[in-house]
């Protein structure tokens, strides 16, 4: 059996949920194909959450422009999507003349982006943003903010889906030909077929476009490695504080940010790796980023951090190479009908949405698109019990006897909010799957208290055998052993 589509996205990252839902908007048929058993378990599920102003992107550059133009509509976004969003602004903080020249050329790179409100602030001003804060001054971006990284991929993807696109997941792409004036795909054992390929892969879109025939693309893995802090550490710090960047270190720097849910994130780092599922952590990095982390935020204890974890970020630039490059948004007369994505890193999150309208800007080049009279841009999520007042969540238990049942202590997460995780349309289908969507394992314990119950949930739920509960990806089995049934 062949799926048959008019327009096929592979990869159901933010960028990929993002193209879904702006092609929804049009009378299209859509199909996304993820080879992940899940959403967000890619460079989408592995960052800051940070939305960023743009004043770090080369003037001119697709990365400036899209993150400029998707930082200014955010609040709009997220009231539509319904997606934890806080403009915190952000401090760039410095100690030496050589910190001052590369902040004033900074802002002048801003104000030349068109981001709104930077300046350059001084010690008083820094304690007034950021008390426990080290800095002699920095530059100040009111623009910044900080959101929820997976419940906005995990919005995008249901708002797509709810326009009409389909979503196949646990379908890797193997193989891609063109015949008939169609693109015939295949991927995870199914048979697809459709007029347009949109490559969103990320950290596989340098594969995919060989398949597609373009050459010449090489992705560069560059890990980056976090700590995480307990919500007892997020009292000292309501706004992100990067350092001045070192462009012998590359990225920006060891950076502290505030995430929505009131921990704080201590990285990324930067280290090129030969693979590009590679997430480990090591421990010469987490203790340069207790050192360097320490410098501008001297409350560091060791007793906060709770957890740590990896991304990885598919730069188009090699260790040697240096330099700068743009995102690659691109239709080539070696696959007219595709359009390719390589190399959408950081300011990805944040430019999701202007990339997606690119390429139905790109598309519209070919062919007409006629709009979707019935498309919805409203997603709303479930209620998070742990933010209501007591009245609020007295009436919901009324309404419905699992808010009464509390799942993950740390968080105070309920029995309802977890089914709700697991049988919403695109549920989560593995225990990370829940733990993004609504927050379980995310606590002090780190799903000591939780994780079995999620996990019988997840297993009723989805009526699976316990050797087919999967923690996160293929092979992430809960469960193992011959006595297993």
């Amino acid at each position: 059996m062949e799926h048959q589509y008019d327009c096929i996205v592979i990869g159901a990252g933010v960028v990929g949920n993002a193209v879904a839902r702006q092609l929804s908007a049009c009378s299209v048929t859509i199909a996304v194909l993820e080879k992940e058993q899940d959403l967000c378990f890619g460079t989408s599920g592995r960052n800051s959450g940070v939305l960023h102003a743009g004043f770090n992107n080369k003037t001119g550059s697709k990365m400036a422009r899209f993150c400029v133009e998707g930082n200014l509509e955010f609040d709009r976004i997220a009231e539509e999507l319904d997606v934890p969003f806080k403009r915190t602004g952000k401090l760039i903080v410095g100690f030496s003349d050589d910190d001052k020249n590369s902040l004033r050329a900074m802002k002048a790179q801003g104000d030349a982006n068109g981001v709104p409100g930077l300046e350059i602030v001084g010690k008083e001003r820094i304690r007034e943003l950021a008390p426990f804060i080290a800095g002699e001054f920095a530059m100040y971006s009111p623009m910044t903010g900080i959101l929820n990284p997976f419940i906005y991929t995990v919005a995008l993807a249901e708002n797509a889906h709810k326009n009409g696109a389909a979503y196949f997941f646990a379908c890797p792409v193997t193989d891609i030909f063109y015949q008939d004036g169609r693109y015939r795909i295949t991927a995870g054992g199914r048979n697809f077929a459709s007029r347009w390929i949109i490559n969103c892969a990320g950290l596989e879109s340098d594969k995919i476009s060989a398949l597609l025939g373009i050459k010449g693309h090489k992705l560069y893995p560059c890990r980056g490695e976090y700590f995480i802090l307990d919500k007892k550490a997020g009292q000292y710090l309501g706004i992100p504080a990067y350092p001045v960047p070192n462009p012998r270190e590359g990225g920006l720097g060891i950076h502290l940010t505030p995430t929505i849910d009131g921990n704080i994130l201590i990285g990324p780092s930067s280290k090129y790796i030969e693979e590009n599922d590679n997430y480990s952590v090591t421990q010469d990095i987490m203790d340069l980023l207790i050192k360097d982390g320490g410098r501008i935020f001297p409350y560091l204890k060791r007793e906060y951090f709770i957890r740590n974890f990896a991304g990885i970020r598919p730069k188009l630039v090699g260790p040697q190479e240096g330099g700068f490059a743009d995102f690659v948004i691109e239709r080539r007369s070696e696959a007219p009908y595709a359009i390719n994505l390589v190399g959408i890193e950081s300011p990805g999150l944040t430019s999701a949405l202007p990339i997606a309208r690119e390429v139905v800007r790109l598309i519209r080049e070919v062919e007409p698109l006629k709009p979707n009279p019935g498309f919805d841009p409203v997603r709303k999520g479930p209620p998070a019990f742990a933010g209501l007042t007591n009245g609020q969540r007295r009436a919901l238990i009324q309404q419905n006897p699992d808010y009464g049942e509390i799942i993950c202590r740390c968080e105070n997460i309920t029995k309802a909010e977890v089914l709700e995780a697991i049988n919403r349309p695109l549920g989560a289908a593995t225990v990370t799957g829940v733990k993004y969507r609504c927050r379980p394992m995310m606590g002090r314990c780190q799903g000591g208290y939780c994780q079995t119950r999620i996990t019988e949930l997840l297993r009723q739920e989805k009526k699976l055998a316990v050797k087919e509960v999967l923690y996160q990806r293929k092979g992430s089995n809960m469960f193992t052993g011959v006595a297993l049934k």
